[in-house]
Protein backbone atom coordinates (compact mmCIF):
# COMPACT_ATOMS: atom_id res chain seq x y z
CA UNK A 1 0.00 0.00 0.00
CA UNK A 2 1.26 3.46 -0.88
CA UNK A 3 2.07 5.94 1.91
CA UNK A 4 -0.81 8.16 0.80
CA UNK A 5 -3.29 5.31 1.14
CA UNK A 6 -1.87 4.39 4.53
CA UNK A 7 -2.41 7.97 5.65
CA UNK A 8 -6.00 7.81 4.41
CA UNK A 9 -6.60 4.56 6.31
CA UNK A 10 -5.05 5.99 9.49
CA UNK A 11 -7.26 9.08 9.38
CA UNK A 12 -10.32 6.95 8.59
CA UNK A 13 -9.55 4.65 11.53
CA UNK A 14 -9.29 7.61 13.89
CA UNK A 15 -12.59 9.02 12.65
CA UNK A 16 -14.34 5.65 13.03
CA UNK A 17 -13.01 5.43 16.58
CA UNK A 18 -14.37 8.91 17.26
CA UNK A 19 -17.74 7.85 15.86
CA UNK A 20 -17.85 4.97 18.32
CA UNK A 21 -17.00 7.31 21.17
CA UNK A 22 -19.89 9.60 20.22
CA UNK A 23 -22.32 6.67 20.25
CA UNK A 24 -21.19 5.66 23.75
CA UNK A 25 -21.62 9.24 25.00
CA UNK A 26 -25.33 8.86 24.26
CA UNK A 27 -25.87 5.16 24.96
CA UNK A 28 -24.12 4.70 28.32
CA UNK A 29 -25.93 7.50 30.21
CA UNK A 30 -29.22 6.24 28.78
CA UNK A 31 -28.35 2.71 29.95
CA UNK A 32 -27.81 4.04 33.48
CA UNK A 33 -31.05 6.01 33.34
CA UNK A 34 -32.99 2.91 32.24
CA UNK A 35 -31.44 0.56 34.79
CA UNK A 36 -31.19 2.85 37.85
CA UNK A 37 -33.31 5.95 37.22
CA UNK A 38 -30.69 7.94 39.15
CA UNK A 39 -29.30 11.27 37.85
CA UNK A 40 -26.41 11.01 40.32
CA UNK A 41 -25.41 7.61 38.91
CA UNK A 42 -25.61 9.00 35.37
CA UNK A 43 -23.05 11.59 36.39
CA UNK A 44 -20.91 9.03 38.20
CA UNK A 45 -20.62 6.70 35.20
CA UNK A 46 -19.65 9.57 32.91
CA UNK A 47 -16.99 10.67 35.43
CA UNK A 48 -15.72 7.08 35.67
CA UNK A 49 -14.83 7.21 31.97
CA UNK A 50 -13.46 10.73 31.72
CA UNK A 51 -11.10 10.71 34.70
CA UNK A 52 -9.07 7.68 33.47
CA UNK A 53 -9.15 9.27 30.00
CA UNK A 54 -7.46 12.36 31.41
CA UNK A 55 -4.86 10.43 33.34
CA UNK A 56 -3.88 8.13 30.49
CA UNK A 57 -3.75 11.03 28.01
CA UNK A 58 -1.16 12.83 30.14
CA UNK A 59 0.69 9.94 31.77
CA UNK A 60 0.46 7.08 29.29
CA UNK A 61 2.71 8.44 26.54
CA UNK A 62 6.03 7.12 27.96
CA UNK A 63 4.64 3.58 28.09
CA UNK A 64 3.09 3.94 24.64
CA UNK A 65 6.52 4.89 23.28
CA UNK A 66 7.99 1.71 24.75
CA UNK A 67 5.24 -0.56 23.42
CA UNK A 68 5.12 1.21 20.04
CA UNK A 69 2.57 3.71 18.82
CA UNK A 70 0.93 1.46 16.23
CA UNK A 71 0.75 -1.50 18.60
CA UNK A 72 -0.67 0.72 21.36
CA UNK A 73 -3.34 2.00 18.99
CA UNK A 74 -4.37 -1.53 18.02
CA UNK A 75 -4.46 -2.77 21.62
CA UNK A 76 -6.43 0.26 22.81
CA UNK A 77 -9.12 -0.15 20.14
CA UNK A 78 -9.33 -3.93 20.48
CA UNK A 79 -9.61 -3.62 24.25
CA UNK A 80 -12.29 -0.93 23.92
CA UNK A 81 -14.29 -3.20 21.62
CA UNK A 82 -14.14 -6.14 24.01
CA UNK A 83 -15.09 -4.04 27.03
CA UNK A 84 -18.02 -2.38 25.26
CA UNK A 85 -19.36 -5.87 24.44
CA UNK A 86 -19.13 -6.65 28.15
CA UNK A 87 -20.99 -3.45 29.03
CA UNK A 88 -23.75 -4.32 26.56
CA UNK A 89 -24.19 -7.99 27.49
CA UNK A 90 -23.66 -8.04 31.25
CA UNK A 91 -25.92 -5.39 32.80
CA UNK A 92 -26.77 -7.97 35.49
CA UNK A 93 -23.25 -7.50 36.94
CA UNK A 94 -24.47 -4.31 38.57
CA UNK A 95 -23.57 -0.65 38.69
CA UNK A 96 -20.17 -1.10 40.37
CA UNK A 97 -19.00 -3.45 37.61
CA UNK A 98 -20.25 -0.98 35.00
CA UNK A 99 -18.14 1.75 36.60
CA UNK A 100 -15.03 -0.44 36.42
CA UNK A 101 -15.60 -1.41 32.79
CA UNK A 102 -16.26 2.16 31.72
CA UNK A 103 -13.17 3.38 33.59
CA UNK A 104 -10.92 0.92 31.75
CA UNK A 105 -12.47 1.95 28.43
CA UNK A 106 -11.73 5.57 29.28
CA UNK A 107 -8.10 4.80 30.02
CA UNK A 108 -7.72 2.92 26.74
CA UNK A 109 -9.39 5.68 24.75
CA UNK A 110 -7.13 8.34 26.25
CA UNK A 111 -3.86 6.73 25.27
CA UNK A 112 -5.32 5.44 21.98
CA UNK A 113 -6.36 8.92 20.88
CA UNK A 114 -2.96 10.41 21.74
CA UNK A 115 -0.92 7.86 19.81
CA UNK A 116 -3.01 8.20 16.67
CA UNK A 117 -2.42 11.94 16.63
CA UNK A 118 1.32 11.38 17.07
CA UNK A 119 1.25 8.99 14.10
CA UNK A 120 -0.38 11.54 11.80
CA UNK A 121 2.66 13.72 11.20
CA UNK A 122 5.20 11.07 10.08
CA UNK A 123 2.52 9.39 7.97
CA UNK A 124 1.72 12.70 6.24
CA UNK A 125 5.38 13.47 5.61
CA UNK A 126 5.95 10.00 4.13
CA UNK A 127 2.93 10.53 1.86
CA UNK A 128 4.11 13.97 0.77
CA UNK A 129 0.95 15.61 2.12
CA UNK A 130 1.24 19.11 3.58
CA UNK A 131 0.33 19.19 7.25
CA UNK A 132 -1.86 22.23 6.70
CA UNK A 133 -3.93 20.33 4.16
CA UNK A 134 -4.16 17.26 6.40
CA UNK A 135 -5.25 19.20 9.47
CA UNK A 136 -7.83 21.22 7.54
CA UNK A 137 -9.41 18.13 6.01
CA UNK A 138 -9.31 16.26 9.30
CA UNK A 139 -11.02 19.12 11.12
CA UNK A 140 -13.92 19.20 8.68
CA UNK A 141 -14.31 15.43 8.70
CA UNK A 142 -14.06 15.34 12.49
CA UNK A 143 -16.89 17.85 12.82
CA UNK A 144 -18.98 15.82 10.36
CA UNK A 145 -18.35 12.60 12.29
CA UNK A 146 -19.33 14.33 15.52
CA UNK A 147 -22.50 15.61 13.89
CA UNK A 148 -23.43 12.16 12.59
CA UNK A 149 -22.36 10.35 15.75
CA UNK A 150 -24.38 12.58 18.08
CA UNK A 151 -27.56 12.07 16.13
CA UNK A 152 -26.82 8.43 15.36
CA UNK A 153 -26.31 7.55 19.01
CA UNK A 154 -29.82 8.62 19.97
CA UNK A 155 -31.35 6.98 16.93
CA UNK A 156 -29.52 3.68 17.54
CA UNK A 157 -30.85 3.58 21.11
CA UNK A 158 -34.33 4.24 19.74
CA UNK A 159 -34.11 1.67 16.92
CA UNK A 160 -32.15 -1.18 18.55
CA UNK A 161 -32.28 -0.43 22.26
CA UNK A 162 -29.33 0.32 24.49
CA UNK A 163 -27.78 -3.14 24.09
CA UNK A 164 -27.85 -2.98 20.31
CA UNK A 165 -26.38 0.54 20.28
CA UNK A 166 -23.50 -0.52 22.54
CA UNK A 167 -22.73 -3.56 20.36
CA UNK A 168 -22.56 -1.30 17.31
CA UNK A 169 -20.26 0.95 19.32
CA UNK A 170 -18.01 -2.04 20.06
CA UNK A 171 -17.95 -2.97 16.37
CA UNK A 172 -16.69 0.51 15.46
CA UNK A 173 -13.68 0.09 17.76
CA UNK A 174 -12.98 -3.39 16.34
CA UNK A 175 -13.02 -2.01 12.79
CA UNK A 176 -10.55 0.68 13.82
CA UNK A 177 -8.17 -1.90 15.31
CA UNK A 178 -8.36 -4.03 12.16
CA UNK A 179 -7.70 -1.11 9.84
CA UNK A 180 -4.58 -0.03 11.71
CA UNK A 181 -3.39 -3.60 12.25
CA UNK A 182 -3.78 -4.76 8.65
CA UNK A 183 -3.26 -1.66 6.53
CA UNK A 184 -1.14 0.91 8.37
CA UNK A 185 2.66 0.72 8.53
CA UNK A 186 3.67 4.34 9.15
CA UNK A 187 7.29 5.35 9.66
CA UNK A 188 8.44 5.77 13.22
CA UNK A 189 7.38 9.01 14.87
CA UNK A 190 10.17 11.48 15.60
CA UNK A 191 12.04 10.50 18.72
CA UNK A 192 12.33 12.67 21.78
CA UNK A 193 15.62 14.05 23.12
CA UNK A 194 18.84 12.36 21.95
CA UNK A 195 19.66 11.40 25.52
CA UNK A 196 16.63 9.54 26.86
CA UNK A 197 15.05 11.15 29.89
CA UNK A 198 13.56 9.35 32.82
CA UNK A 199 9.79 9.20 33.01
CA UNK A 200 9.40 11.71 35.85
CA UNK A 201 12.04 14.05 34.44
CA UNK A 202 10.29 14.16 31.08
CA UNK A 203 6.93 14.95 32.68
CA UNK A 204 8.52 17.63 34.88
CA UNK A 205 9.91 19.38 31.81
CA UNK A 206 6.44 19.63 30.33
CA UNK A 207 4.99 20.93 33.58
CA UNK A 208 7.71 23.57 33.89
CA UNK A 209 7.15 24.94 30.42
CA UNK A 210 3.39 25.03 30.79
CA UNK A 211 3.62 26.67 34.20
CA UNK A 212 5.62 29.57 32.79
CA UNK A 213 3.13 30.45 30.04
CA UNK A 214 0.40 32.66 31.51
CA UNK A 215 -1.53 32.88 28.25
CA UNK A 216 -1.82 29.13 27.80
CA UNK A 217 -2.72 28.60 31.45
CA UNK A 218 -5.47 31.22 31.36
CA UNK A 219 -7.00 29.78 28.22
CA UNK A 220 -6.75 26.24 29.55
CA UNK A 221 -8.42 27.11 32.84
CA UNK A 222 -11.32 28.78 31.03
CA UNK A 223 -11.75 25.71 28.86
CA UNK A 224 -11.55 23.38 31.86
CA UNK A 225 -14.49 25.24 33.41
CA UNK A 226 -16.35 25.23 30.09
CA UNK A 227 -15.80 21.50 29.71
CA UNK A 228 -17.20 20.95 33.19
CA UNK A 229 -20.43 22.59 32.07
CA UNK A 230 -20.44 20.76 28.73
CA UNK A 231 -20.10 17.34 30.33
CA UNK A 232 -22.74 18.05 32.94
CA UNK A 233 -25.05 18.90 30.05
CA UNK A 234 -24.25 15.84 27.96
CA UNK A 235 -24.17 13.33 30.83
CA UNK A 236 -27.09 14.63 32.90
CA UNK A 237 -28.94 17.83 31.97
CA UNK A 238 -29.81 17.16 28.33
CA UNK A 239 -30.84 13.50 28.84
CA UNK A 240 -33.06 14.52 31.77
CA UNK A 241 -34.62 17.39 29.84
CA UNK A 242 -35.31 15.05 26.92
CA UNK A 243 -36.76 12.39 29.23
CA UNK A 244 -38.96 14.89 31.11
CA UNK A 245 -40.15 16.96 28.15
CA UNK A 246 -39.99 14.71 25.08
CA UNK A 247 -40.53 11.33 26.77
CA UNK A 248 -38.14 9.42 24.50
CA UNK A 249 -34.46 9.10 23.50
CA UNK A 250 -34.72 10.27 19.86
CA UNK A 251 -34.66 13.95 20.84
CA UNK A 252 -31.39 13.40 22.72
CA UNK A 253 -29.55 12.81 19.48
CA UNK A 254 -31.19 15.85 17.89
CA UNK A 255 -30.06 18.21 20.65
CA UNK A 256 -26.50 16.90 20.60
CA UNK A 257 -26.44 16.98 16.81
CA UNK A 258 -27.65 20.61 16.78
CA UNK A 259 -24.59 21.66 18.77
CA UNK A 260 -22.29 19.69 16.47
CA UNK A 261 -23.92 21.14 13.36
CA UNK A 262 -23.46 24.66 14.72
CA UNK A 263 -19.82 23.91 15.49
CA UNK A 264 -19.33 22.63 11.94
CA UNK A 265 -20.77 25.82 10.46
CA UNK A 266 -18.82 27.92 12.95
CA UNK A 267 -15.62 26.17 11.90
CA UNK A 268 -16.22 27.15 8.28
CA UNK A 269 -16.97 30.76 9.25
CA UNK A 270 -13.97 31.00 11.55
CA UNK A 271 -11.65 29.57 8.90
CA UNK A 272 -12.76 32.34 6.54
CA UNK A 273 -12.92 35.30 8.93
CA UNK A 274 -10.94 34.31 12.03
CA UNK A 275 -7.59 35.84 11.01
CA UNK A 276 -9.26 39.27 10.83
CA UNK A 277 -10.62 39.08 14.39
CA UNK A 278 -8.88 39.98 17.69
CA UNK A 279 -7.72 36.59 18.84
CA UNK A 280 -8.22 36.53 22.61
CA UNK A 281 -11.43 38.56 22.54
CA UNK A 282 -12.76 36.11 19.97
CA UNK A 283 -11.72 33.24 22.22
CA UNK A 284 -13.54 34.71 25.24
CA UNK A 285 -16.70 35.60 23.31
CA UNK A 286 -16.81 32.19 21.66
CA UNK A 287 -16.44 30.45 25.02
CA UNK A 288 -19.21 32.60 26.53
CA UNK A 289 -21.60 31.89 23.65
CA UNK A 290 -20.76 28.21 23.66
CA UNK A 291 -21.63 27.59 27.31
CA UNK A 292 -24.27 29.60 29.15
CA UNK A 293 -26.96 30.03 26.42
CA UNK A 294 -27.41 26.30 25.84
CA UNK A 295 -28.02 25.81 29.58
CA UNK A 296 -30.40 28.75 29.90
CA UNK A 297 -32.61 27.55 27.07
CA UNK A 298 -33.02 24.15 28.72
CA UNK A 299 -34.06 25.88 31.94
CA UNK A 300 -36.46 28.35 30.34
CA UNK A 301 -38.06 26.51 27.42
CA UNK A 302 -39.89 23.26 26.73
CA UNK A 303 -39.99 23.82 22.97
CA UNK A 304 -37.66 21.50 21.08
CA UNK A 305 -37.33 23.94 18.16
CA UNK A 306 -36.16 26.74 20.48
CA UNK A 307 -33.68 24.47 22.24
CA UNK A 308 -32.30 23.26 18.92
CA UNK A 309 -31.90 26.83 17.60
CA UNK A 310 -30.07 28.14 20.67
CA UNK A 311 -27.94 25.02 20.91
CA UNK A 312 -27.02 25.41 17.23
CA UNK A 313 -25.99 29.05 17.86
CA UNK A 314 -23.87 27.98 20.85
CA UNK A 315 -22.09 25.52 18.60
CA UNK A 316 -21.23 28.34 16.20
CA UNK A 317 -19.77 30.37 19.06
CA UNK A 318 -17.57 27.61 20.45
CA UNK A 319 -15.99 26.84 17.07
CA UNK A 320 -13.30 29.49 17.60
CA UNK A 321 -12.06 28.05 20.89
CA UNK A 322 -10.12 24.99 19.75
CA UNK A 323 -8.24 26.65 16.84
CA UNK A 324 -7.13 29.63 18.94
CA UNK A 325 -5.91 27.55 21.86
CA UNK A 326 -4.35 24.94 19.57
CA UNK A 327 -2.32 27.45 17.59
CA UNK A 328 -1.18 29.09 20.83
CA UNK A 329 0.17 25.69 21.93
CA UNK A 330 1.94 25.04 18.64
CA UNK A 331 3.55 28.48 18.49
CA UNK A 332 4.53 28.82 22.16
CA UNK A 333 5.84 25.30 22.82
CA UNK A 334 9.21 24.14 21.43
CA UNK A 335 9.03 21.14 19.11
CA UNK A 336 10.98 18.94 21.52
CA UNK A 337 8.40 19.52 24.24
CA UNK A 338 5.21 19.45 22.21
CA UNK A 339 4.23 15.82 22.79
CA UNK A 340 4.32 16.04 26.57
CA UNK A 341 2.98 19.62 26.76
CA UNK A 342 0.11 18.85 24.40
CA UNK A 343 -0.76 15.83 26.53
CA UNK A 344 -0.63 17.83 29.74
CA UNK A 345 -2.56 20.74 28.21
CA UNK A 346 -5.26 18.40 26.97
CA UNK A 347 -5.56 16.78 30.38
CA UNK A 348 -5.81 20.16 32.11
CA UNK A 349 -8.44 21.34 29.65
CA UNK A 350 -10.43 18.13 30.11
CA UNK A 351 -10.06 18.19 33.90
CA UNK A 352 -13.52 19.70 34.23
CA UNK A 353 -15.17 16.72 32.53
CA UNK A 354 -15.35 14.23 35.44
CA UNK A 355 -16.18 17.00 37.90
CA UNK A 356 -18.91 18.25 35.59
CA UNK A 357 -20.55 14.85 35.35
CA UNK A 358 -20.55 14.41 39.11
CA UNK A 359 -21.66 17.99 39.77
CA UNK A 360 -24.44 17.66 37.21
CA UNK A 361 -25.89 14.58 38.85
CA UNK A 362 -25.52 15.98 42.37
CA UNK A 363 -27.04 19.37 41.51
CA UNK A 364 -30.15 17.84 39.96
CA UNK A 365 -30.59 15.45 42.86
CA UNK A 366 -30.23 18.28 45.39
CA UNK A 367 -32.10 21.15 43.70
CA UNK A 368 -33.98 19.87 40.66
CA UNK A 369 -33.21 20.28 36.98
CA UNK A 370 -34.20 23.92 36.38
CA UNK A 371 -32.38 25.45 39.40
CA UNK A 372 -29.30 23.39 38.58
CA UNK A 373 -29.32 24.67 35.00
CA UNK A 374 -29.66 28.29 36.10
CA UNK A 375 -26.81 28.11 38.61
CA UNK A 376 -24.51 26.35 36.16
CA UNK A 377 -25.31 28.89 33.43
CA UNK A 378 -24.40 31.77 35.77
CA UNK A 379 -21.16 30.06 36.75
CA UNK A 380 -20.24 29.45 33.12
CA UNK A 381 -20.88 33.08 32.16
CA UNK A 382 -18.81 34.44 35.06
CA UNK A 383 -15.85 32.18 34.32
CA UNK A 384 -15.74 33.12 30.65
CA UNK A 385 -15.94 36.85 31.42
CA UNK A 386 -13.36 36.95 34.24
CA UNK A 387 -10.27 36.61 31.99
CA UNK A 388 -11.26 39.82 30.18
CA UNK A 389 -11.13 41.93 33.37
CA UNK A 390 -8.19 44.34 33.82
CA UNK A 391 -5.21 42.57 35.30
CA UNK A 392 -6.43 39.11 34.30
CA UNK A 393 -6.34 39.45 30.53
CA UNK A 394 -3.31 37.66 29.06
CA UNK A 395 -1.49 38.46 25.89
CA UNK A 396 -3.53 37.79 22.76
CA UNK A 397 -3.26 34.32 21.31
CA UNK A 398 -1.89 33.99 17.75
CA UNK A 399 -4.28 33.93 14.82
CA UNK A 400 -5.17 30.39 13.73
CA UNK A 401 -3.42 28.80 10.78
CA UNK A 402 -4.49 25.17 10.99
CA UNK A 403 -6.46 22.74 13.07
CA UNK A 404 -4.89 21.81 16.38
CA UNK A 405 -5.61 19.08 18.92
CA UNK A 406 -9.14 19.26 20.32
CA UNK A 407 -9.36 20.20 23.97
CA UNK A 408 -13.02 21.18 24.08
CA UNK A 409 -15.64 18.48 23.90
CA UNK A 410 -17.54 18.37 20.64
CA UNK A 411 -20.79 17.30 22.20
Amino acid sequence: MTPRRELTVLVAADLISNLGSRISVVAIPWLVLETTGSPAKMGAVAAAETLPYLLSSALGTPWADRVGLRRTSILADAGSAALMVAVALTPWLGFDALLVLVAVVGALRGVGDRVKHVMFRPAAEAAGVRLLRLTSVYDGLGRLVTLLGAGLGGLLVWWFGVTGALLIDAASFAVCALLVGLLVRPPAAPAGPAAPEGYLRALAGGFRHLGRDRTLLTMLLVIAALNMVVNASVAVYIPLWVADVLRGPAGLGLVLAAFSAGALLGNLLFTAYGPRLPAYLTFAVGAALGGAPRLLVLALSEELAVVLAVTFASGIGIAAVNPLLGVAIYERVPAALQTRVIGLAGSLAFAGLPLGALLGGWSVTAFGLVPALLVMAAFCLVVTVLPMLPGLRPRAAPAPAARAPDVVGRA
